[in-house]
């Protein structure tokens, strides 16, 4: 009896008893036993934990065992399955009394009807192919418009997706910085890796029913959306996930969470999105998801330390080079100017494309702006740094007010010795600006963005 021949026979034995086909984790416990690997060995391969595979395991013996009438487990595997197919060519009958009472009838079962594969274990050092179907619902998804170099960070990006097999990417960072446009980009050059693609677009209307109904009529168009919300528990997307090879993009993800709280802080209404992140981080899938906002979900800073299948790309300003291109389409200024102006404003494109269209006299302007070493706000671009200051909590407002204070950057223990906050409430205020990128940490020492400073300062007089 082939290899295959006995995955093919375990695969009907666990859809026989579960109605469902053996996962690509489940596939690689048989096809490992069989083949002598340890739990440890068939862990490393498919890069999860050796308990989980271990659970895995016990629990496919079990349905095997009350298959079989008989004690099976990863010892005796093999023989077992030997067994079973003497007996199945020896009688043109049911192969297990347990089956039949299943209603489920498998006669002259025919091991030649398909060649199994083994089963898809992630190679670090190839991409993956293009699926043989592709579902992409991307009507959410914008134009990509002009895109300016960002290299590095889409191979980053592919490393992560298309090489370590991540499930999990949030990509962070100060609005206008290009967070949409990269991820754009990089759904223009991998998409066909995957068999199914999502773009879902939070915004505060968003529920959790309406996300897992647009996520499972991609798979399965025939479903009823009405159905979806009325029978919620039936349908669960981690099955789809795992399943297909899919990448599913959320965008503006801080619609997730409070305002007026620290970052990345659930609505209740939205607690259902953070079981769906556990699941995606407990559970063996072979799907990945985008996540963009101008925050994340604080429980990830946790779980980054300890499953490298999560990763978070904070997005910074364009490199110098790639901004006075910027400056040299829109006909501007000479690029030794030009370099002063990238660094007041971070390089941040959505600003620096605000400043050369908001501005008249653009070039005394950046005279004047190197001269008196001045930031200029112009009210579309208070406009964008008052929708994030709207959902600071009142800690993180009274901690800016502290630093706005200081010219030079400061450490912590100046902070706590003039007492203003409690440290606690300080430390915590302190990492949640950093998440959001209102703060600059370097060395030890915090200091505030120039455009942050001149919005702050500009608040209060």
């Amino acid at each position: 009896m082939t290899l295959d021949e006995m995955l093919k026979l375990a695969d009907d034995l666990v859809f026989a008893k579960t109605g469902q086909h053996l996962s690509d984790l489940q596939e690689k416990v048989v096809w490992g036993t069989i083949q002598g690997e340890t739990y440890e060995k068939i862990a490393e391969d498919f890069h999860c934990n050796e308990s989980y595979v271990r659970d895995i395991g016990s629990k496919l013996w079990h349905i095997f065992s009350e298959s079989l009438g008989e004690e099976v487990n990863k010892s005796n595997l093999r023989s077992s399955m030997q067994r079973l197919q003497v007996s199945l060519f020896s009688s043109n009958s049911l192969f297990s009394s347990n089956i039949a009472q299943e209603s489920v009838q498998i006669r002259n079962i025919n091991f030649c009807e398909k060649t199994r594969q083994p089963p898809d274990i992630p190679n670090s050092n190839s991409d993956y192919q293009q699926p043989q179907t592709e579902n992409h619902e991307l009507s959410e998804m914008p134009e990509l418009g002009v895109f300016y170099d960002r290299t590095s960070e889409l191979e980053t990006l592919k490393t992560w997706i298309l090489q370590e097999r991540c499930r999990l990417i949030t990509i962070t960072g100060i609005s206008g910085i290009g967070k949409t446009k990269l991820t754009v980009k990089l759904i223009q050059e991998i998409q066909h890796n995957f068999e199914y693609i999502l773009w879902y677009n939070l915004d505060n209307s968003s529920s959790f029913t309406e996300f897992k109904a647009e996520l499972i009529e991609l798979f399965d168009p025939n479903t009823d959306s009405e159905l979806i919300a009325k029978n919620g528990k039936r349908f669960k997307p981690i099955k789809y996930l795992q399943k297909h090879r899919c990448l599913v993009v959320i965008d503006n993800l801080h619609n997730l969470f409070f305002s007026n709280q620290l970052a990345g802080q659930y609505q209740s209404k939205y607690e259902e999105f953070r079981y769906l992140f556990k699941q995606i981080e407990e559970l063996s899938h072979q799907s990945c998801f985008l996540l963009i906002g101008w925050e994340q979900p604080i429980e990830l800073t946790e779980i980054r330390s300890s499953n490298p299948k999560f990763k978070t790309l904070t997005l910074r300003g364009l490199e110098t080079t790639t901004i006075a291109e910027f400056f040299r389409d829109q006909e501007v200024g000479d690029d030794e100017k030009l370099i002063n102006i990238i660094h007041q404003y971070q390089g941040n494109p959505l600003w620096l494309n605000i400043i050369v269209n908001s501005i008249l006299d653009l070039e005394n302007v950046i005279q004047k702006i190197i001269e008196n070493n001045t930031i200029f706000l112009p009210q579309s671009l208070k406009d964008n740094l008052q929708q994030q200051f709207n959902r600071l909590s009142p800690l993180e407002k009274q901690v800016l007010l502290e630093l706005v204070q200081d010219e030079e950057p400061v450490n912590l223990a100046q902070l706590l010795i003039r007492g203003q906050i409690p440290s606690s409430d300080l430390l915590n205020a302190l990492q949640s600006l950093l998440r959001r990128c209102w703060l600059e940490k370097q060395d030890h020492l915090y200091c505030l963005p120039a455009v942050v400073r001149q919005y702050i300062t500009d608040l209060n007089h």
